[in-house]
């Protein structure tokens, strides 16, 4: 089986979009007091689309949500000369051959969001190839259904948070995530507001439901000292992103005091980053994206080199190519959910541009056995509410 073509959209939104709320969420640009909207960097509105085409007629389908426009420009310039007539099944080989010739202005970032996007396609070629789900070849099921949390909780006035947070109680879900609003810049005042936040989703779900907080790297390291004992007292099941994921320091210093558990990883790519985190002993959680950490390839070894320091995987976002990832790992115990909702931040939006994502039940989804590869398609009826870049 050789590689014959590959193709790459990016796919912009166009459609209705829910304005955010003040504070909505803290970032790392709040602290140079913009005088514009700090999230925009932030929001993912659109998203690349890849398709490697194979002379068997099997066709892989990744993605990637960071910069698409540059990502896709660096899949067809260095890419997609050095894949075409090569076969899938030698993906390591093409792992490390993306990544070798790139290393001069690669090894993480965009670069390395395009290698994930390639990968994960070539993964779906994989399974589709052999007739079995993704996360069989990864090495199997390791539960009979993958437990999620409820990822949305945006900081909002406090009866429409209570709301948000009851319906996610009601649904079964056993696990949800909110958002602090504010950071160093809003002072002493802030922080009694983000533990306004706090208390009032506890009011609403109690203690036997784990609930998990994410500043997204906008905080620093001192506002974060600050805020951790005064967070203590919700029992969070982890404090998400506290500092800029390049602050590896910081965020072992805050796991060292032992008040929260402390979460991070979303911006760390490849086995060799994930290596420095667990050598300095910075996470009690990892939380690498497959879309970003170097795909299934590196997934699966960041997962298994995660599982011998005894640190739990739980990726960031949901989305099929983490779903994979977890199944097949019994060291990753829940898998991030994001709700079907109005395009708000553009993580929504993997419901609309792709079908065969599992809906939960109960605070659980399953992954069907009967379909191979990934279990996506393109909706191509739906990407009519996209402007398309070929």
């Amino acid at each position: 089986m050789k590689i014959t073509e590959i193709r790459t959209r990016v796919v912009e939104w166009k459609g209705k979009t829910v304005p955010p709320q003040p504070h909505f969420c803290t970032n790392a640009a709040d602290l140079l007091e913009l005088d514009r909207d700090s999230m925009a960097s932030f929001r993912f509105h659109g998203w690349l689309i890849v398709e490697i085409f194979t002379d068997s007629g099997h066709v892989g389908i990744g993605n990637a949500a960071l910069s698409p426009l540059l990502t896709k420009q660096t899949i067809d310039l260095y890419f997609k000369p050095l894949l075409i007539g090569r076969d899938p099944f030698d993906s390591e080989f093409l792992w490390q051959l993306m990544y070798r010739q790139t290393l001069a202005f690669g090894r993480k970032g965009i670069a390395m969001v395009a290698i994930s996007a390639v990968d994960i396609a070539i993964w779906d070629i994989l399974g589709k190839a052999t007739g079995q789900p993704v996360y069989r070849l990864l090495g199997g099921r390791t539960k009979k259904r993958i437990p999620v949390y409820a990822s949305k909780l945006y900081s909002q006035p406090l009866e429409q948070l209570a709301k948000e947070a009851q319906a996610y109680k009601d649904a079964g879900y056993k696990a949800m995530k909110m958002r602090f609003g504010w950071g160093p810049i809003d002072g002493a005042a802030g922080m009694q507001r983000n533990l306004e936040l706090l208390r009032t989703i506890r009011e609403v779900i109690g203690y036997e439901i784990d609930l998990m907080a994410d500043a997204y790297m906008g905080w620093t390291l001192d506002y974060a000292r600050r805020m951790l004992p005064l967070l203590a007292p919700f029992q969070l099941r982890w404090l998400e992103e506290a500092v800029i994921a390049d602050d590896l320091a910081g965020y072992a210093e805050l796991k060292s005091y032992k008040l929260i558990p402390i979460a991070g990883g979303e911006h760390e790519h490849t086995i060799y980053g994930f290596r420095t985190l667990l050598e300095t002993k910075a996470v009690d959680y990892i939380q690498f994206d497959t879309n970003r950490v170097g795909g299934i390839t590196q997934a699966r070894k960041v997962a298994a080199m995660a599982e011998a320091f005894s640190v739990p995987v739980i990726p960031h976002a949901g989305q099929m190519h983490n779903f994979h990832v977890v199944m097949a790992s019994l060291n990753s115990p829940m898998a991030e959910y994001f709700p079907v909702v109005d395009v708000e931040i553009g993580n929504e939006l993997f419901w609309y541009i792709f079908k065969g994502e599992p809906d939960q039940e109960n605070g659980s989804i399953d992954i069907r056995e009967d379909v191979p590869g990934l279990g996506l398609t393109i909706s191509e009826d739906n990407l009519k509410n996209f402007a398309v870049v070929e």
